[in-house]
């Protein structure tokens, strides 16, 4: 469904991703693990238009989407939840939630149905409609930022250290939503730090090193493998090419 090969791209003149190959097939949760400074983030950048590739192929559904605009990623389906501070903390939950709907406004048929799918699926949007953003904590606050994506119905859903300053009660939470939306049919690919969280909601796991990829497999092969400790320890995979 969604797949990079060979792509290549950075800042400033510097290349982060090094000649990255990743694929994501329909209905699956992908997620990218590795050390600090590997390219996960880059990844998700390049894919969702925020960041252009100088190097490589992304697509989708077998198009080319590599290199456009962050609005003709969405219109693909494609959305992406930052890693933190993504909501408005002066607007409401309600007016935060309308904003993901922002390509669909003229139609407003669309945009109530979508709403109300929005509330089945993450009751919080209904329960603190009114409340400003910026009142909610931190598990609160993600869960509005996926909310807001969801309203464009998104094939694949991007997200960037969904876990990052949770609490656990918050992170089982958010662990849920994610696996209800996956059961619902969203593809899933996620950037984690939290390996033991990452990989349990994950069908497969991917394990990137100075930007390239140096492992891929079933969630299960990743977690078991014997040098994903040394990998966060800044070692080198053995495996590695």
């Amino acid at each position: 469904m969604l797949s990079m090969k060979g792509v290549v791209a950075g800042y400033g003149g510097g290349n982060v991703l090094q000649g990255v190959d990743l694929e994501c097939a329909e209905r699956t949760v992908t997620c990218i693990v590795g050390p600090n400074g590997a390219g996960k983030s880059t990844v998700l950048r390049v894919i969702s238009g925020l960041l252009k590739p100088t190097q490589g192929e992304i697509s989708m559904n077998g198009e080319p989407i590599g290199g456009h605009e962050p609005g003709d990623v969405l219109r693909k389906g494609i959305t992406q939840v930052p890693q933190s501070h993504a909501l408005f903390p002066t607007m409401s939950v309600h007016e935060n939630v309308l904003m993901g709907g922002y390509l669909i406004r003229k139609d407003r048929r669309l945009l109530r149905e979508r709403l109300d799918m929005v509330k089945d699926r993450v009751p919080i949007v209904a329960e603190r409609a009114h409340d400003s953003a910026g009142n909610l904590s931190g598990g609160q606050r993600r869960m509005v930022e996926i909310a807001r994506c969801l309203m464009l119905d998104p094939k694949v859903i991007l997200l960037d250290e969904p876990s990052l300053g949770l609490d656990p009660r918050s992170l089982a939470g958010v662990a849920g939503l994610i696996q209800g939306l996956n059961q619902a049919g969203t593809t899933v690919l996620l950037v984690e730090q939290n390996v033991r969280l990452g990989l349990g909601l994950a069908t497969h796991g991917v394990v990137m090193e100075g930007g390239k990829v140096r492992l891929t497999g079933t969630a299960a092969k990743v977690r078991d493998h014997p040098e994903i400790a040394s990998l966060y320890l800044g070692g080198t995979s053995a495996s590695a090419p």
